[in-house]
């Protein structure tokens, strides 16, 4: 009967050429803005580690002095390196790794090469099997190297294929602030979005080209970037041990509910220590959240992605509205043929899903015109400054939603429209003929 229904439909359009082009071009307007806009919030509002989300934690601590204190205010968003460092050695996660960004030199050996400076990431052993970084080549380096101070990096395939022509360069040696560093990993294109594991900086950005232990790079004074806030005396040198300045991020991995609540204690624990012992001078505060709580916390989808997904989804609805009262006047045109198929027989369920699956084929048409004003409108979006704009493309989920969602509007839309086409009566129709 789907089959008898559609080829109904196919004629009728063929009828009101004109009414149909007006319903089709209604709803693939509407399917367009808020497609386009829906698949930006979801590419910003995804989960960056798929699985793997809710056993990471990013612990927060309130080391600050008095001064200024408010209580019921949410602890510092980063760590000092004191307490980073401390909660690194005592190990009460799974796998846990402190990191800060920074910026590096590189001096290539290749001819013709020169110089360039490229992001680079301080960290420990544990972050690349705790955040399951793919790698091309080679392997991470151990917690022995950041034991030793050790001159190893792991580097990007974008770096590997611009300074080694994308050859295994594991074991190779590449300078870095004129200092020789031995590559012992190679990183696969990965790209977690948003870069959840530091967002002081580019949260939709690529992740850094260079890594490197980041006990080596404090030894050796490389250049850092990303937010600091101190408070009393650094004296000077703010990325010390002792210095009251919290600069970076620290993460941990805990796989049970029973072990981040234990770690949580641990965090009560550790703090009232540090107060105790004079570090600390404000009440016990602390926070454990995981990726997505994070996330939220930190509201990574900027506020005008949000307003421009309603109001895209309020210009549909305009769109819907219009479409049924097409639809309302398509039908209408039609009692007289309705009303000779209910004398022959047809029950107000067979117009009822007859005019339904027209409306359907209608979603269908203005889905196809749809997917194409999306894809432009996704093109304009890789065509604005902000960082997440390259990363508007349509996957094959957003596609088959594009599709489900024209078709459900215009089901919808088609409600109306066909409850009343179902209740024409026979008898009037047929006195008129």
């Amino acid at each position: 009967m789907f089959g008898y229904y559609f080829q109904l439909a196919l004629r009728s359009f063929r009828r009101n050429k004109v009414l149909t082009a007006l319903m089709v071009l209604a709803i693939a307007l509407g399917i367009g803005a808020s497609m386009t806009t829906l698949t930006v919030f979801y590419i910003l509002s995804g989960d960056p580690m798929p699985g793997r989300s809710h056993t990471l934690f990013y612990p927060q601590m309130d080391p600050q002095s008095m001064d200024g204190y408010t209580a019921g205010e949410e602890p510092e968003e980063q760590v000092t390196r004191f307490d980073a460092e401390a909660l690194l050695r005592e190990k009460k996660g799974d796998r846990q790794a402190l990191m800060t960004g920074g910026g590096v030199s590189i001096e290539p050996e290749k001819q013709g090469l020169s110089p360039f400076v490229v992001d680079a990431r301080y960290t420990s052993a544990d972050f690349f099997p705790m955040f399951d970084a793919p790698f091309a080549q080679g392997t991470p380096w151990s917690a022995r190297e950041d034991d030793t101070q050790a001159r190893v990096a792991v580097i990007s395939k974008k770096l590997n294929e611009k300074l080694f022509d994308g050859g295994n360069s594991v074991g190779k040696s590449i300078r870095i602030d004129q200092n020789e560093f031995r590559v012992i990993g190679v990183l696969e294109d990965w790209r977690p979005t948003p870069r959840f594991y530091d967002l002081n900086s580019d949260r939709y950005g690529e992740v850094e080209q260079v890594f490197l232990p980041f006990s080596t790079a404090v030894n050796m004074k490389f250049g850092r970037n990303g937010s600091m806030n101190c408070w009393g005396d650094s004296q000077g040198d703010e990325t010390g041990v002792n210095a009251p300045c919290t600069w970076m991020q620290y993460w941990v991995q805990l796989d049970t509910p029973e072990k981040v609540e234990a770690y949580r204690q641990y965090l009560v624990n550790y703090s009232d220590q540090q107060r105790r012992a004079g570090r600390f001078e404000r009440p016990t505060n602390v926070r454990l959240r995981n990726v997505m709580e994070w996330l939220d916390y930190k509201k990574v989808v900027p506020s005008d992605v949000r307003l421009q997904t309603w109001l895209a989804f309020g210009f549909l609805l305009v769109c819907l509205i219009n479409t049924v009262g097409l639809l309302l006047a398509k039908f209408m045109r039609r009692s007289s043929e309705i009303g000779v198929r209910r004398a022959l027989g047809a029950s107000k369920g067979a117009i009822f899903t007859q005019a339904l699956v027209e409306a359907g084929t209608i979603g269908l048409a203005g889905g196809v015109l749809g997917l194409g004003l999306a894809l432009l409108g996704l093109w304009a979006v890789r065509q604005q400054p902000a960082s997440y704009a390259e990363l508007a493309h349509l996957d094959p989920v957003m596609l088959l939603t594009t599709f489900g969602l024209a078709i459900l509007a215009s089901v919808l839309a088609g409600l109306l429209p066909a409850w009343r086409a179902c209740q024409v009566t026979p008898a009037i129709q047929l006195k008129t003929q």
